[in-house]
């Protein structure tokens, strides 16, 4: 399935353009949020417009970078085989704060379709393990972004 939306992705870019290193915090990023967005099985356009809007916003993209980004990062989830990839990258380039704001990035796109399964909870509990976040730091972000949500200010 993930070839496939890959495929498809570059076959409307004209081919995949590659601006992003592999060592890339912000793919590596980018990669992760695209893992939540597809672990359930469900691409709905809630997840999707949220993970372009959130990579633009806090990594400070155009939204032609933002879609760029989202197309390396996609590629790059369907080669990888864990998330230590990704999550050793973020380690050596953010510190603690940094890293938790991945991990409410992750709640945050989880929660674009309005709740979130046990397989998205289960994902954003094992990088929040590998960056170093702890469980009572990882409890408290899911705390805060569900009540956003559900308060109708997430994002804001």
């Amino acid at each position: 399935m993930l070839r496939a939306l890959t495929d498809f992705i570059a076959e409307i870019a004209g081919g995949h353009r590659e601006s992003f290193a592999e060592n890339d915090y912000r793919l590596a990023a980018a990669a992760l949020l695209v893992h939540v967005v597809t672990i359930d099985g469900m691409v709905g356009k809630a997840e999707s417009d949220k993970l372009r809007s959130l990579l633009a916003e806090r990594f400070a993209l155009t939204p032609a970078q933002a879609e760029e980004l989202v197309e390396a990062a996609i590629a790059r989830d369907a080669e990888a085989v864990d998330l230590y990839s990704f999550t050793s990258i973020l380690n050596r380039a953010l510190d603690e704060d940094g890293r938790k704001r991945v991990i409410e990035m992750m709640f945050e796109v989880a929660y674009a379709d309005g709740g979130l399964t046990e397989f998205e909870d289960n994902l954003v509990w094992r990088a929040a393990e590998l960056l170093n976040v702890a469980s009572r730091d990882r409890v408290e972000i899911r705390k805060q972004v569900r009540d956003a949500v559900e308060d109708g200010t997430a994002g804001d």
